[in-house]
Order: structure tokens, then sequence, then C-alpha cells
């Protein structure tokens, strides 16, 4: 039988969670009176760019949106063309977030993931502006109901 390779059964990994592994590396020696000393250190991956731009430009483009869809719900008296064209006004800006966020996303994130990412999002943002600006309580059904919602969101990011 072959030896197995790679992080699963390679002692110097250390496992985390169920599918990533994290190498244990040793650092330089040090000195202590009963002679060397080697301390393992872990080595995470760094996020970059792609990983963080997206989720930065998605919730600014949520809070756009959230003020586009629902901001006028405070102007009641308002007339619904004027309130369509401020809501097109706010909505561009938002475009312009979520287009580049959408973009830049794609090259390590798939489209269910920048989809659902984005969907996560809209509910926190939405829920923070429905208490703070509008003065609507979230009841435990809400709670549940958002809760839900994370948990299918876990279930699109354990394909990767």
């Amino acid at each position: 039988m072959l030896p197995q390779r790679g992080p699963m059964h390679d002692p110097r990994y250390r496992l985390r969670g169920k599918r990533r592994a994290i190498r244990c590396q040793a650092t330089t020696p040090l000195a202590s009176p009963a002679g060397a000393v080697r301390m393992p250190s872990f080595s995470m991956p760094a996020l970059s760019m792609p990983h963080l731009a997206p989720i930065a430009l998605l919730f600014a483009s949520n809070i756009f949106m959230t003020f586009a869809w629902y901001g006028h719900l405070k102007f009641k008296t308002a007339s619904l063309a004027l309130v369509i064209v401020i809501s097109w006004l706010i909505a561009l800006p938002e475009y312009m977030l979520a287009v580049p966020a959408n973009r830049i996303g794609h090259s390590v994130y798939s489209a269910a993931e920048l989809k659902t990412m984005q969907e996560v999002i809209t509910l926190g943002v939405f829920a923070v502006f429905s208490f703070v600006y509008l003065k609507e309580p979230l009841g435990w059904n809400h709670l549940v109901g958002f809760s839900l919602i994370a948990a299918g969101a876990f279930f699109v990011f354990q394909g990767k």
C-alpha cells in the first residue's frame, strides 16, 4: 500500500474544520537552559483583496439599496412618481458598487456564493435599517427567519 500524502495524512498539518488544514511550521530555535527548543507556529491563508473587497462593496451597496427601496416609507405623502425618481437616483450608486463587487468577487467566489453573501448582508442591513430608521421592532419570528436564511448560507459555502 502506498503511503498517503497531503494535509489530511501529514502530521505537520493540523486539521481546521472538516476541509481546511494549516501547516505547522517550525520557527527558529529559542535559546533556553535545556538547549534549543523548536516552537510551532501556524500559518493561515491570508485573505486577499478579491476575498474582502466584495464584502465591503456589497455592504456599502446594500445601504444604498435599502434606502432606495424602503426609505420612502417614511414619506407617504410624497407622490409615487417623485419617490420612483428619487429611488432610482439612490439606486445608481448601489449598482456602481454592486457590479464591481460581483466582478471582483467572481475571481474567488462562485455566483451562488456571491448571491448568498449579498442576501445575508441585505438582511443584516435591513434589520438595522428597519429598527433604527423606520422604528419598527424586530420580533422572535424575524430572528428565527433570518437565522434559517443564515443556516442556508452556511450550507452554500460548504462546497468549497
